[in-house]
């Protein structure tokens, strides 16, 4: 059995965090675009930008580690979803794992952590965004009551992806 560690991200991990990213993406998502498209939207994924959104404001980041180093991460923070306005909002921004992370209870556990620490912010609704595809990762959100809250646009380069709205009463 796999130990996995976890830990707040700090920027030293962004490095890491970024390949992650780009590794899951491009795994899960990178055959639905032209690679003009993907080129475009991972060249927004910058060692500034990744800094800049960590550093911001009420913006939070969880690592999940096994032996091999980062295996997943979980980002929090204030609501940038095109969503009606509510009381006390924040936005579940990305939850990604690597394949070996998969099965293991990471994305539970990022989950269980980004719930208890939006309610520790007193926040009451979280939001997300899940591609209309992904049926697996709309399956755990469903199973930790995240209701469909209608479409979103998302966009990779010039393309534009339908991805559902999803919020979790808090």
């Amino acid at each position: 059995m796999t130990v996995i560690h976890y830990r707040d991200a700090t920027p030293a991990d962004l490095p890491e965090i970024d390949a992650l990213f780009r590794e899951s993406f491009v795994a899960t998502f990178g055959h639905l675009y032209s690679p003009e498209n993907l080129a475009t939207f991972l060249a927004k994924f910058t060692p500034e930008a990744w800094g800049e959104e960590l550093a911001a404001p009420g913006v939070a980041l969880r690592l999940a580690e096994d032996t091999q180093g980062p295996i997943g991460y979980c980002k929090i923070g204030p609501v940038t979803l095109p969503v009606a306005p509510g009381p006390d909002p924040i936005e579940l921004r990305q939850l990604y794992l690597r394949e070996r992370g998969k099965g293991s209870g990471a994305a539970q556990a990022l989950m269980d952590w980004a719930l208890d620490t939006a309610r520790a912010r007193g926040a009451a609704t979280l939001w997300l965004s899940v591609y209309i595809d992904n049926h697996r990762a709309k399956r755990f959100y469903e199973r930790y009551g995240f209701v469909d809250r209608g479409r979103y646009a998302f966009m990779v380069g010039d393309h534009a992806d339908e991805d559902r709205l999803m919020s979790l009463d808090l």
